[in-house]
């Protein structure tokens, strides 16, 4: 069985990518303002689209440098005040700032300070800065400058940015980051390079995002994925116009990027009497581009990342009801721009055509490491998403498919569980509960426990279901490692309320 393609070099990438950091670094006065953005941990999209790059790369890499980084992390007190969540973990961004503090000293990185930007006397502001002090987390206050970020003879100035509390850090690579996009990173870096160049110190400035990769195609797939993932916030990536101006050379940026490079120009100018970059390009390190070693596998790789992209927000606005037309339409434009399809995957043809067999019931198909699709199919006992993960490992185990892993026998009694005292309409087992059930039998049956073993085999399969998933089956999937896509349809179609 073949395992899963790599089409990225994460060693290449670690080496090359910290040792281009200090590089940039030794460039300026041995003092360099690193805006990190994107995860820096668990980034699940880039190793999806680049297969072989680890989600935790990133801190990997600057573990490299951690004799010589401190961290800075920035929070808009606005985003405190409207107590803003983070999509993907479900928690505020105040929550967040003590989550990440807490995961990088967890790895031996030193976290300096939290900056609050846009500080005006906010009281769920004010009321984070005193537990932070309490803490022990030393706090600064960065202020709103009227008429950021294009009125800069005001900013580059004491009324400016010099009226902001100057951070004090103690070593030459100093990464600033934050909980999410629109924090401030990029306007507290520009206020510390202020400060740094009245004390005397010619501190740079520099970026560092995995994506868009800016030295592959603008319409290569990896780049569309980004896109794609990215579709809520409407960036959109552009050629570099200053790069091509100024090198003849085409590169990839996005448009948030080049539409305030002339603004971050001209602050440079004003700071240090001349810039160091001709183009946003040139501002960025990132190194990612140079470590794609199977053009095709990222490519493959990034076309499924866009279609997953577009079933997920197909179900979001099936979910949550709120109309997102315009993030819909761009994905499928990103779709077409790849030359995919809905419905052209081989998971989501074996799932169809399953739930068509059976009357329109639930379906569910699984694509394992080696091509091969499995299904499973809603019955008396599993749900069709257990059904087709066990199906699943049966194939992987090399098990007959009509071997039953758990008997009839031990799955009722569950089912008397859920439906009599668990107050439970849908006898059928979850994901959770058959793999629970699994375990139990695989103490006695070395056939289930067999299969049991197979379960890491599972991770960076694709699985489709016809119908919404359970709140738990996802969750179960995702554990697993598995991408699912779902078509945006709920199983009882006439019920009002669903159950998230």
């Amino acid at each position: 069985m073949s395992m899963q393609q790599i089409g990225f070099d994460n060693d290449k990438y670690l080496k090359m990518q910290s040792e281009h950091i200090q590089h940039r670094i030794a460039q300026f006065d041995n003092k360099l303002y690193l805006e990190l953005g994107g995860k820096l941990f668990d980034d699940y999209h880039a190793s999806r689209v680049l297969p072989g790059f680890k989600p935790d790369s990133k801190i990997n890499m600057l573990l490299k440098l951690k004799e010589q980084a401190e961290i800075v992390i920035v929070i808009n007190a606005a985003d405190i005040e409207k107590s803003k969540v983070r999509g993907d973990l479900g928690i505020t961004y105040d929550a967040d700032v003590l989550r990440l503090i807490d995961a990088f000293r967890g790895v031996g990185l030193f976290v300096g300070s939290v900056v609050i930007a846009q500080y005006a006397a906010q009281p769920m502001a004010d009321k984070f800065r005193n537990m932070l002090d309490k803490l022990g987390v030393p706090v600064y206050l960065h202020y709103p400058i009227e008429g950021y970020p294009n009125n800069i003879p005001l900013i580059v100035s004491e009324e400016g940015f010099g009226k902001n509390e100057y951070v004090e850090t103690s070593r030459p690579l100093v990464i600033v980051t934050a909980p999410g996009p629109g924090s401030g990173k990029m306007a507290v870096c520009l206020s510390q390079l202020y400060h740094e160049y009245k004390r005397g110190v010619k501190a740079g400035y520099a970026k560092f995002e995995t994506f868009p990769i800016w030295n592959i195609p603008l319409k290569h797939p990896v780049n569309l994925a980004y896109e794609a993932a990215t579709a809520d916030l409407n960036d959109v990536n552009m050629i570099d116009p200053f790069h091509l101006e100024a090198y003849g050379v085409t590169t990839v940026n996005y448009n948030r990027d080049i539409e305030i490079f002339p603004v971050v120009n001209a602050m440079f100018e004003l700071i240090a009497g001349q810039s160091p970059y001709k183009s946003p390009t040139d501002m960025g390190v990132n190194m990612a581009g140079n470590c794609i070693v199977d053009d095709a596998v990222c490519c493959e790789a990034s076309r499924k990342e866009i279609v997953r992209r577009y079933y997920k927000c197909l179900c979001e606005q099936k979910i949550t009801g709120t109309a997102k037309e315009s993030e819909r339409y761009k994905l499928e434009l990103l779709m077409n721009q790849a030359g995919l399809t809905q419905g052209s995957r081989p998971v989501e043809q074996a799932a169809h055509a399953v739930s068509e067999k059976t009357g329109g019931a639930p379906a569910a198909a699984i694509e394992l490491p080696d091509g091969t699709v499995v299904t499973g199919k809603t019955g008396p006992l599993l749900g069709a998403t257990a059904s087709a993960l066990i199906n699943a490992l049966k194939y992987l185990a090399g098990i007959p498919q009509e071997t039953d892993l758990v008997s009839a026998a031990a799955i009722e009694p569950i089912q008397t569980l859920k439906t009599n005292y668990l107050g439970s309409k849908n006898p059928r087992l979850h994901t959770d509960e058959i793999l629970i059930a699994l375990s139990s039998s695989a103490a006695q049956n070395p056939t289930a426990a067999a299969a049991l073993k197979q379960l890491s085999h599972l991770k960076g399969c694709d699985m489709h279901s016809t119908v919404i998933l359970s709140s738990v089956d996802m969750d179960t999937v995702k554990k697993l490692g598995m991408y699912l896509t779902c078509e945006p349809t709920y199983e009882e179609a006439d019920r009002m309320y669903h159950k998230k």
